[in-house]
């Protein structure tokens, strides 16, 4: 197999340290490729490319929006066109069904799309001023903020590089890119999209490597004007720390532990069947996944039962067979979620069912977990207090609105949470109340390249898509003109 390689200045290279990493498919533990493992040098080498391209040529950011969405357009054109390559690649790569990457792939086309149309329209705006200096015209342009380095997770490898790029590109910017280690194949194709349809060289830049060897770099150079990073929120601590040396700006999606209120008067099966989508869907590995179910105590055991018999008749398997759940991207982080299950059976809490490694025929090979529900937890037990990534569901319950409120903010996190009830003035109610950045009401887990994503409290800062998401990468600029000229009188002597 040829190594995967970094895209550095508009030329594929191998990494001066001559090292490559395996990269194994969760399904069944196998090497399906090897990249390039890149250090300090090749992301310095980045870094170099991208500040020639903004700062010196200038050629990308002084482009007009309409001439910048044409290759946007082209980009979305290329992503469908090699959709079927690209959702396998990320099955393969990632673990997760193939209905799933298909998904992601035609999320990650409109998603150019939706950036090449918004960057042609105004921006800006025009102040009526008068402060004694004269007669002024007053007004603000959006500029982009030079040379961005970003950095992907692998639970979703193509659309969580769709969501930064798009928008970064768009705004005018320059890029240094770094993908998971652990699924970074997708990008390598994204890439090649770029180069075909001929980005001016040094506009994206790709290093293939780890955090500390890369992103780390990244995130202390003081020629890198912006970062943003989605992924844990342990790293993305240590990468706001690292980026405080030239004040960059800064933009973090960090993890969740998002609550999923059921009360009594819920439609039933779409309650149930919300939860199972908010919790399983990607095998749990999702920064917003309702990972805790606080639900009405007069209804628990009879939900409980119908979501035990739903969660024991999902699907698990290689992610090209598209069963209902896939495999967990690495065995060490199989080996994280198995080690949180048994700290939840240890401090007390029931296992309803799941608990256990699913290694049935040929999953014995991969990296699977069943899907796993807690009952009678409580605030204290770690599986409630930490974002565990993985098909484990923990159930709380309530008897008043207001103790489902205070339930749901018992977390540092504040990503995004969900409200089951029939009763729209209470859905309101709860809503406002509960302090997170996304909420759902009667349904959990739907994206809109339209509307800003990302939380509250320790689940970042900032904001990706939307309108948001593009002014994320500009800079706002005050521009005042004098409409008279000559002395105005200001000084007397």
């Amino acid at each position: 197999m040829e190594t995967k390689k970094n895209y550095i200045n508009g030329q594929w290279v191998l990494s001066v340290t001559e090292r490559k990493r395996e990269i194994i498919c969760p399904s069944n533990g196998e090497i399906i490729a090897y990249t390039t493992e890149s250090n300090e040098a090749d992301a310095k080498a980045a870094i170099k490319a991208a500040r020639e391209a903004f700062y010196v040529t200038g050629e990308w950011r002084r482009m007009s929006g309409t001439d910048r969405a044409d290759y946007l357009y082209q980009i979305a054109d290329e992503i469908t066109a090699r959709g079927e390559e690209l959702a396998r690649t990320d099955t393969l790569d990632n673990g997760k069904p193939l209905r799933e990457a298909q998904g992601d792939v035609s999320d990650a086309a409109a998603c150019f799309k939706y950036y090449a149309g918004l960057i042609t329209k105004p921006q800006g705006g025009v102040y009526e001023v008068n402060n004694g200096f004269g007669p002024m015209h007053s007004y603000t342009v959006h500029e982009p903020v030079g040379v961005c380095a970003q950095i992907t997770p692998w639970n979703y490898p193509l659309l969580m590089a769709v969501w930064k790029l798009a928008p970064a590109l768009a705004a005018g910017n320059c890029i240094v890119f770094k993908p998971s280690e652990n699924a970074p194949l997708s990008t390598v194709l994204l890439f090649e999209i770029f180069e075909k349809v001929g980005l001016p060289k040094g506009t994206v830049n790709l290093v293939l490597g780890t955090g500390p060897e890369v992103g780390a770099v990244f995130a202390e150079s003081e020629e890198v004007d912006m970062i943003t990073f989605t992924g844990s929120t342990k790293t993305g601590q240590s990468i706001m720390k690292a980026a405080a040396g030239n004040l960059k700006k800064i933009g973090l999606e960090l993890g969740g532990k998002s609550p999923n209120i059921v009360f009594a008067d819920c439609d039933f099966e779409g309650a149930i069947e919300w939860a199972m989508i908010g919790i399983f869907f990607n095998s749990g590995q999702v920064c917003s996944a309702g990972s805790r179910l606080i639900i009405e105590d007069s209804i628990k055991d009879k939900f409980l039962a119908r979501l035990k018999e739903r969660a024991e008749a999902i699907t698990i398997g290689p992610g090209l067979l598209d069963p209902d759940m896939g495999a967990i991207i690495t065995k060490a982080q199989m080996e994280k979620v198995l080690g949180y299950i048994q700290s939840g059976i240890q401090e007390g809490a029931v296992l309803v069912c799941g608990g256990e490694r699913y290694m049935e025929g040929e999953c014995a090979k991969g990296f699977f977990i069943k899907p796993t529900i807690f009952d009678h937890c409580t605030r204290e037990m770690k599986i409630v207090r930490e974002e565990i990534f993985g098909p484990v569901l923990t159930v709380q319950t309530f008897k008043t609105e207001e103790e489902a409120i205070a339930l749901a903010n018992d977390t540092p996190y504040g990503l995004a949470g969900t409200v089951c009830t029939l009763n729209s003035a209470r859905a309101l109610r709860v809503m406002k109340e509960i302090r997170a950045g996304i909420m759902w009401i009667n349904c959990c887990q739907p994206t809109f390249n339209e509307a800003p994503w990302g939380g509250y409290k320790m689940s970042g800062i900032g904001r990706e898509l939307g309108v948001h998401g593009l002014e994320e990468y500009q800079e706002v600029k005050q521009v005042n003109i004098a409409l008279e000229t000559g002395p105005i009188g200001w000084f007397m002597h």
